[in-house]
């Protein structure tokens, strides 16, 4: 069974490309556009691996994160950071990973490989 990434962006464009960028890799995708969203579907999604934009409508990335991660059950679920912002590397300080937009692929996949396989 692949193993599911959940992404977490409001740029559609980002979504898009991410979707079909991990399931050439053989993985599931699940997306959500903005936190509050997010915050529904993984419980009902379980992914084995997040990426996360930090700067989105209604609920931002660090809000999520610091939600999802008091759930006993979600808490251990890593966190790889994608965004645009200029400070993104001190918003979550337990993610795996902060790239910056535009990110380098190869970076993200190898990330991803070491951390689930």
């Amino acid at each position: 069974m692949a193993k599911k990434i959940m992404i977490v962006d409001d740029d559609p464009a980002i979504v898009t490309y991410l979707e079909t960028f991990f399931e050439d890799n053989g993985y599931d995708t699940c997306t959500a556009s903005d936190g509050t969203v997010a915050t529904q579907m993984i419980k009902a999604e379980k992914p084995d691996l997040i990426t996360l934009d930090l700067d989105m409508p209604k609920e931002w990335g660090p809000r999520f994160y610091r939600k999802y991660t008091k759930n006993p059950e979600l808490k251990n679920i890593p966190v790889i950071v994608i965004s645009g912002m200029s400070v993104n590397q001190y918003a979550i300080k337990n993610a795996l990973a902060t790239l910056s937009k535009p990110f380098d692929r190869d970076e993200l996949l190898k990330i991803v490989k070491d951390a689930i396989g």
